[in-house]
């Protein structure tokens, strides 16, 4: 890392929008897409009537896929806590035991 007088340099600001946005037909209009663009967000989105863009679904579906991950805790897909703290604890536990089957798994490239 480079050096300024014995300091670090600052790290720039994080970005706080995405560069690009991806979305199903569903959000499909020009009104959508018009919105993205003025706020400089690339819009990738399918057009109805088109064929769908190929391998977008990898991208797309990882809060759904996250989500069923989680539900195969049964505790967690009908919730039985009154209390938030140890719902929150379960979460967090489960989240913790999904990334550490994810990161046991070898990889076949």
């Amino acid at each position: 890392m480079q050096r300024r007088q014995g300091r670090h340099l600052p790290r720039p600001r994080p970005r706080r929008r995405p560069e690009a946005l991806l979305g199903d037909k569903g959000y499909d209009s020009n009104a959508h897409r018009d919105e993205l663009r003025r706020r400089r967000i690339l819009p990738v989105i399918s057009r109805k009537g088109s064929p769908n863009i190929k391998g977008m679904g990898k991208l797309r579906y990882v809060v759904e896929q996250t989500f069923a991950l989680l539900h195969h805790f049964k505790r967690l897909a009908v919730r039985w806590e009154r209390r938030t703290e140890l719902h929150d604890a379960f979460v967090s536990l489960a989240c913790s035991l999904i990334c550490w089957r994810r990161l046991r798994k070898p990889k076949n490239d």
